[in-house]
């Protein structure tokens, strides 16, 4: 009731608008999320400057003001050119917790190269930095650290801060260091440092460029190390990972390197494509499961006549080709997808070109494959319904590609039907590259990945 109080209040400040409408969706969603949240457990919101305000309202008062633990600045990036303001670099993370006894493990930074240069300024024999650090502590009235050591004693008010033995250890493992007066200090290895305790502001961490190893591509995918600080942050080993938006699955790949059970949650069958390519893809003989996409042949029809676009890149994704989205104009006009894959001694790729259809289908739609792929070497039907005894002519008569790599001889022009690929048949050609770079993605219903 108090939430919908303050929805109701924010919307006559703010009126009805996109930003407005945005809040109530995720109101909704946060209230959701902190319901099945263990006591144990903590929320991380991502969100840019324009609404941030406005979310924290909403979660102080899902989760309660005491529950807020930190407002994260993330510099996603160096700079920005914004037109007449300041270069917007930065992203919030606002982190609550379910409870005051949050699951917490402490997270390090690098140290600053500044910070390096000022206070790890002296090296070793060997290389190695270090800077001194006291070897006294405040005394307590006992006698036990006043010991002479190599003629120096602590100042007054102090005591040595390790045992005559223990001076004797760190002495022979060469961790005492002598100032120009002869008083000893320790040594502090900057490489047996953790880092820095990680703080409210991050700016080590830069957003995907298209030049990283990790890009898929994917406008909204977040880098791996923003993820698994987070979850090693909160999380322990075996402990349960959701991310209710997770989009490319960055959160999941996290989650499974890192050694949790995870849930994925998203509203489109080509996000859970992505994502279902990128977890086979790094670990290989993963097993998961898929809630929400078509088993058989009667949801796939279903599914079809809801929305042709989710029908088309869920059968993509059943043959591992990459969507190209809708149909464009050009040299793919009429291509749904591709299959790439390397068949010479170079590195361009070369591609297998994919068209599905979800309704009826004839001799046409063989001539018209033959057509978008007569500058590619394979061209693949996928289809809901039955070929025609003319269509399986049309397509035999196309011949053959022959590989040059694999010395075999592919069918240029194939018709797989859904009932065949969910039996478990693939088109039959040379393997395929690894998985590129996923497209944009549609809104629609909601799909789960887990694994529990």
């Amino acid at each position: 009731m108090k939430l919908a109080k303050l929805v109701s209040a924010m919307r006559d400040g703010i009126g009805a608008n996109d930003v407005m409408a945005y809040l109530v969706m995720m109101s909704v969603r946060l209230t959701e999320l902190h319901r099945v949240l263990k006591q144990t457990g903590s929320l991380y919101l991502h969100c840019d400057p324009t609404a941030s305000h406005y979310l924290k309202l909403v979660l102080d008062q899902i989760f309660g003001p005491t529950n807020f633990r930190n407002e994260i600045i993330w510099k996603r990036t160096t700079a920005h050119n914004d037109p007449k303001r300041f270069g917007r670099i930065h992203d919030i993370l606002l982190f609550y917790s379910k409870s005051n006894k949050p699951t917490w493990n402490p997270v390090f930074m690098s140290y600053e190269p500044e910070y390096i240069e000022t206070y790890y300024r002296y090296t070793d024999d060997i290389g190695r930095k270090f800077l001194s650090r006291d070897l006294t502590a405040p005394s307590h009235g006992s006698d036990s650290g006043q010991f002479e050591w190599r003629g120096k004693y602590p100042p007054k008010g102090r005591m040595w801060a390790y045992t005559k033995e223990n001076m004797e250890r760190l002495e022979a493992e060469g961790r005492i260091f002598y100032t120009k007066n002869g008083y000893p200090r320790l040594k502090q290895y900057l490489d047996d440092m953790a880092g820095m305790p990680a703080q409210s502001i991050w700016t080590d961490i830069l957003n995907i460029r298209s030049w990283h190893a990790e890009d898929l591509g994917y406008e909204t995918q977040k880098p791996l190390a923003l993820l698994e600080r987070i979850i090693l942050a909160n999380s322990n080993e075996g402990d349960i990972v959701l991310d209710p938006f997770c989009g490319c699955g960055t959160a999941l790949v996290a989650a499974h390197k890192l050694n949790r059970k995870w849930i994925g949650i998203d509203i489109t069958h080509l996000a859970i494509a992505v994502m279902k390519r990128r977890l086979q893809d790094q670990f290989p003989g993963i097993q998961f499961k898929v809630i929400g996409e078509p088993v058989d042949l009667p949801s796939a029809k279903e599914l079809a006549k809801q929305d042709r676009y989710q029908f088309q890149w869920w059968a993509l994704s059943l043959i591992g080709a990459r969507p190209l989205g809708e149909k464009k104009k050009g040299a793919d006009k009429g291509i749904d997808g591709v299959i790439p894959f390397t068949d010479d001694s170079g590195t361009k790729l070369k591609r297998v070109v994919v068209q599905v259809k979800s309704g009826h289908v004839g001799v046409k739609d063989i001539r018209e494959l033959k057509t978008v792929a007569g500058n590619d070497p394979i061209g693949v039907l996928l289809t809901l319904e039955e070929p025609t005894q003319p269509m399986k002519t049309e397509a035999a008569e196309a011949g053959f590609y022959e590989s040059p790599v694999w010395q075999r001889k592919f069918p240029r022009i194939q018709i797989l039907t859904i009932e065949e690929v969910l039996s478990g048949k693939q088109p039959n050609i040379p393997p395929p590259a690894p998985p590129p770079k996923a497209a944009p993605i549609r809104q629609s219903k909601q799909l789960r990945l887990s694994k529990e």
